[in-house]
């Protein structure tokens, strides 16, 4: 349980630890340090003011004004990190109005809107700006050349399983590491993932390559003294037979993507491109969704962008239509 050494901050932690993932408690954690390392207060003397102060800190450059980032051209940190860390720092708050330990909470909803004190959720405010404008961009996926090329560098037929789940499958890299052996059902070519994100579970099926590659994996590489009931882990080393970790398959990816020529070509990106290539092939939107274990149908929508063939297919369809009546006779 990370602590903070802020009496109030750690019970906060003790109550969001059983709600979120470990990473996400990390995260949280983190985000508060950075915090109240930049506003030196207790939470309870935070005001409005200071949050705005230390979103322009986080704006602020950090490796020299020279120094900018190729995606977005900024200076500081990137508007999503500190869109999370304005979350982090709300949640916070609600917890403490609700405790009694604040009379409302300091981070303003939006600017241009009137912040409600008579709730900590600032539901009586008006809708304004964002604090902090985040610009949606489309996920990057990999072409049908990259997947060949990114599949052939890898060396092992465990490699090769852990790719397939997650370009096959769809699934996150942490479903992919908690895969257990008993979650693997061969005879229906599906797997159950039993702690997805939001803690849902789901059973998915999987491509036939998957469980080729795991069948050559458990058979030979697989070292037989592990008592692990994981299906991924590590084959050599101190750590022999212990479940492999998020470290260990960015490594792996890491050293593909340098064999195979790649730039680009992480752990979300082949999930990624396995719900665009699945749309593409005319899968619909709500069984991308229950493969994807999305919450929301609006957040598996973004495959359509993706993509190829989906808008222009719409816009030709339409436009045809629009010709027709064009064509006719007054």
């Amino acid at each position: 349980m990370p602590s903070l050494g802020d009496p109030l901050l750690d019970e906060y932690l003790r109550f969001t630890a059983a709600r979120v993932r470990p990473n996400t408690l990390i995260a949280q954690a983190f985000d508060l340090k950075v915090f109240f390392a930049v506003v030196k207060k207790p939470p309870q003397q935070v005001s409005v003011t200071d949050v705005l102060a230390f979103i322009e800190a986080q704006r602020a450059p950090r490796r020299g004004g020279n120094v900018v980032r190729l995606a977005d051209g900024e200076v500081g940190l990137a508007a999503s990190t500190i869109k999370r860390r304005l979350a982090t720092l709300s949640a916070l708050f609600d917890y403490l109005f609700l405790r009694g330990f604040c009379d409302r909470n300091p981070v303003p909803r939006s600017l241009g809107a009137r912040h409600a004190r008579c709730s900590g959720t600032g539901q009586g405010a008006r809708r304004g700006a964002p604090l902090v404008r985040t610009p949606r961009k489309l996920p990057r996926v990999l072409s049908p050349g990259e997947v060949t090329a990114l599949t052939g560098a890898l060396r092992t037929d465990r490699d090769r399983a852990m790719v397939a789940l997650m370009l096959h499958g769809g699934l996150r890299r942490c479903e992919v590491l908690g895969l257990r052996l008993s979650h693997v059902h061969v005879g229906d070519r599906r797997v159950f993932v039993t702690d997805g994100k939001g803690g849902h579970q789901r059973l998915v099926p999987v491509a036939n390559v998957f469980f080729t590659a795991l069948a050559a994996y458990l058979a030979v590489e697989r070292p037989k003294e592990s008592a692990d009931d994981h299906v991924f882990v590590v084959l050599k080393g101190p750590n022999r037979g212990r479940p492999l970790t998020a470290a260990g398959l960015d490594e792996i990816l890491t050293g593909a993507r340098g064999r195979a020529g790649l730039t680009h070509a992480s752990c979300h990106e082949l999930r990624h491109t396995c719900f665009t290539r699945l749309r593409e092939a005319g899968m619909a939107l709500e069984a991308i969704q229950a493969q994807a274990g999305h919450a929301s149908i609006e957040t598996t929508r973004i495959y359509l962008h993706l993509s190829n063939d989906w808008l222009a297919g719409e816009y030709h369809k339409a436009m045809a239509i629009l010709d027709d009546w064009d064509g006719e006779e007054p």
